[in-house]
């Protein structure tokens, strides 16, 4: 199918490119940033660059909306496309609603569930692809492309989709950030960070094979104060991390009451 893709971030990064080896055709790219739409068409072998969201005379029939949320009104108050394309936004927590006002467009939701970062290589067939659709005729288009790419391919409301979102943000996005004060920590006492890497290989193999609830480790919910005590010390320059630790402890501790 041929696909225009409107961003040049993260996502439109991999998406373009998956896209494009699995035969889609991706025609245009757009980008108010010069630099950003040129270095993405390049990666695309018959991507033309746009510096305009009026599409009307591109030869497309989809259109990928890749731009962070807060872009994503602005983006769909200003795009024109030709009659009866498909306009699909792959933001995970914004509505389809969000792209009402596209005259003209079957408009619908593409939301790839993964953490992307253009340095590093992603294998698409693995990574679960949201759709939904304003009318059910746009779903089988939109099946056939995401099933191209990706062997996990769902319908998800806009309601769901959200709540989705919520526990991605605190599977991927928090994890993330917990294991960037891990390696601060290691790296103000002077020690190497591979020592973490079997521990939290463990973790997360455990927390994928049972619920993560019933594996609960650690010294808030052994409700060991001392030990609690002791590491808040150790935080005392660091109010912030001190702060963390504080409220996830206490969140342990109220899933795991002392009997």
């Amino acid at each position: 199918m041929n696909t225009s893709i409107i961003g040049s971030g993260n996502v439109a990064w991999h998406l373009g490119k998956a896209l494009q080896q699995a035969g889609h055709k991706i025609v245009a790219v757009y980008s108010p940033t010069p630099s950003h739409r040129k270095e993405l068409a390049e990666e695309l072998v018959s991507a033309m660059t746009l510096d305009s969201l009026d599409m009307r005379n591109i030869d497309a029939e989809l259109f990928l909306i890749a731009v962070p949320d807060a872009a994503l009104a602005s983006v769909a108050a200003q795009l024109q496309v030709p009659a009866g394309a498909i306009v699909a936004h792959t933001s995970g927590s914004q509505p389809l609603a969000a792209l009402r006002g596209i005259a003209g467009a079957q408009t619908s939701v593409f939301y790839p569930l993964q953490t992307f970062s253009k340095s590093k290589p992603v294998d698409f067939k693995n990574i679960p692809i949201l759709l939904e659709a304003t009318v059910p005729e746009t779903l089988h288009p939109l099946q056939l492309v995401a099933n191209s790419i990706s062997e996990q391919v769902y319908e998800v409301s806009s309601t769901k989709r959200k709540h989705l979102h919520l526990a991605a943000v605190f599977a991927c996005n928090f994890t993330n950030h917990l294991l960037g004060i891990s390696r601060e920590l290691l790296q103000q006492a002077d020690l190497p960070y591979t020592l973490l890497q079997p521990l939290i290989q463990e973790t997360i193999a455990k927390a994928m094979q049972q619920h993560p609830f019933d594996v609960q480790t650690g010294p808030a919910v052994r409700q060991d104060q001392n030990v609690i005590e002791e590491h808040l010390k150790l935080l005392q320059d660091q109010p912030l991390y001190q702060q963390v630790y504080q409220l996830l402890s206490q969140s342990i501790q109220v899933q795991h009451p002392k009997e």
